[in-house]
């Protein structure tokens, strides 16, 4: 099962992100000044995924990457995968267990996780 993990960026501002089943991050928030956005947000998410669009893109690197969108907003966007497979394996995944998947927040801890 996949979790929303809350952290603090170390410009200070809160995001989430999605981890696969196997702790690999599939996507991340964008920035939120007040934790409780950033939570409402992952909450209201998590709820909605099934419904969301799943917009992907190439770089011009060749790397594939998606963004999630919610009524024409752009919530999140994935990480960068090196096939077009792989990105549809991620969203597939966050269809599937995204909706179970549990909010952690360490958001209070001491330590700041990198951008």
């Amino acid at each position: 099962m996949g979790t929303f993990v809350i952290s603090k960026r170390f410009s200070g501002d809160y995001k989430f992100e999605f981890t696969s089943r196997k702790g690999k991050t599939i996507f991340t928030s964008n920035a939120y000044e007040l934790r409780m956005d950033c939570e409402a947000d992952a909450e209201y998410l998590r709820s909605v995924l099934e419904a969301c669009s799943y917009v992907k893109f190439k770089t011009s690197k060749g790397k594939f990457f998606f963004r999630v969108v919610i009524d024409n907003r752009v919530v999140a966007v994935s990480r960068k995968y090196s096939t077009e497979l792989m990105v549809q394996k991620g969203i597939d995944e966050i269809v599937k267990y995204g909706s179970k998947a549990e909010i952690l927040d360490f958001a209070n801890n001491d330590f700041v996780f990198p951008d």
